[in-house]
């Protein structure tokens, strides 16, 4: 048996085997386009290797789409003749343990069997980062901070992962409130690993969350190398930039990035989705015209519609076609998003019944322009919100909406209690969709004048 760049013991008996799976999880840990070409590389040479057919699996669940769901379980069924033919570490087998745990429906018990290698290999950089992006699908902010935490006494700073970690715990510090921390790490992860995308997006995530999207641009700006070698993790990136120019009121460069950088490919995956409409909502609730972008996203959605992988996804799919008028496909999604929630009894299908049903309905009140129904389910799925996953930046749109949903039908005191818990989370500043709306509040005080809302 031979040992990784991580120093773990593989059962991979070829040098060049090795090195393939190195470039794969390296390539991995920095979001890197060529992770899947590593990985077949790694296949292709060791088709036997059980770990690598695991990672093929979890890799597939991760893009959270049901067309891949047999692609993932042809890697189970591989990973496990495999293991039995070839043999496997007890740690290796720990991953194909966690892929058929989450194929059965559970991706928090494939975390646990994660954690559990963790627990014996605490410097093993793969399965820290996988609990990590799955914990982030999940919503679990305290969780992704835990186990990075509990990971860190094994990490000197020559370790070849130390970086990747660094950019993990910052993203973790900053969903958990600590900017000051979160900032300082990200950039110390970037400094430690020039590729590590994911620290260097913690800290842009920093600006949004403290309103500071001045100092975003300037940290962003000239680093355009730490993501451009990336996967579709680029569009997100991009995504951050042009939010900031958005609270700067920039609004000609916040349409540049989107059309040439955010949407630039018209992909179907629910992230690069997420990243134009939740872009494009936030432009119409301020009241900017954003022209014919909805149609090419609506399109891709209306095909979706039948998911259920994720409802987080389902919600930014819901978006789109709303922002098109696609009525039917919108209640079609509804309906299944509604089904799903009664008769489910995974993970994933509790969170279609909560927080999914409730925000569902109320972004479908929304677009119909029933503002106190909006608001009414809106403000229900609110406290549970975080269970549809992603980061606090990217469920700010549903924040906003539910804001600007309670406005627009006149709850004034409702809206500004939110706004203000909105703020409080925010480490207590404003940014401009705070102010805006603090204008509005106070000139509506008495009977509100409708007109002067974001049509």
């Amino acid at each position: 048996m031979m040992h990784d760049i991580f120093g773990q013991q593989t059962s991979l008996t070829r040098a060049s085997a090795v090195n393939h799976w190195n470039a794969a999880q390296l390539a991995f840990l920095a979001h890197g386009a060529t992770t899947p070409d590593h990985l077949a590389a790694v296949l292709a040479e060791a088709p036997g290797f059980a770990h690598a057919q695991a990672i093929k699996g979890m890799f597939y669940l991760l893009l959270g789409r049901r067309e891949l769901l047999q692609t993932s379980q042809d890697a189970l069924s591989a990973a496990m003749k495999a293991a039995k033919d070839n043999g496997v570490t007890q740690r290796e087998a720990r991953y194909v343990e966690a892929l058929k745990i989450w194929l059965a429906g559970s991706p928090m018990g494939a975390i646990h069997q994660l954690e559990l290698v963790l627990v014996d290999h605490p410097d093993d950089t793969l399965s820290m980062k996988l609990s990590h992006a799955i914990r982030f699908v999940l919503g679990d902010c305290a969780g992704m901070r835990q186990s990075v935490e509990r990971v860190m006494p094994a990490y000197d700073p020559k370790h070849p992962g130390h970086g990747y970690l660094l950019g993990c715990h910052a993203f973790a510090l900053e969903e958990t409130g600590e900017y000051e921390r979160a900032e300082n790490t990200g950039r110390q992860a970037l400094w430690t690993a020039p590729d590590d995308a994911w620290g260097l997006h913690a800290v842009a995530h920093v600006h949004d969350m403290t309103g500071n999207a001045a100092k975003g641009v300037d940290w962003l700006d000239g680093r355009e190398g730490a993501w451009a070698h990336c996967n579709n993790f680029r569009y997100h990136v991009w995504w951050h930039k042009a939010l900031m120019y958005l609270d700067l009121s920039r609004i000609d460069e916040v349409f540049a990035l989107y059309d040439q950088q955010v949407r630039k490919d018209h992909t179907d995956d629910y992230r690069d989705i997420s990243n134009g409409a939740a872009l494009l909502m936030r432009l119409e609730l301020d009241g900017v015209d954003v022209g014919h972008r909805w149609e090419e996203m609506a399109d891709l959605s209306a095909a979706r519609t039948e998911d259920g992988c994720l409802i987080f996804a389902d919600l930014h799919y819901l978006l789109a076609l709303n922002g098109d008028g696609r009525k039917a496909d919108a209640s079609r999604l509804i309906r299944r998003i509604c089904q799903d929630g009664q008769t489910g009894t995974t993970e994933t299908a509790r969170r279609m019944a909560n927080p999914g049903a409730e925000a569902a309905l109320g972004l479908q009140a929304f677009g119909e322009a029933r503002f106190a129904k909006a608001f009414a389910h809106l403000a229900r799925a609110r406290p549970t919100m975080q269970q549809a996953g992603g980061s606090h930046a990217q469920r700010d749109v549903f924040e906003r909406m539910t804001i600007d949903a309670g406005l627009r039908a006149g709850l004034l005191d409702q809206a500004e209690h939110i706004l203000n818990e909105r703020q409080s989370q925010r480490g207590g500043t404003e940014d401009g969709y705070c102010a805006a709306r603090r204008d509005l509040i106070a000139a509506g005080r008495g009977p509100i004048d409708q007109h002067s809302l974001p049509a």
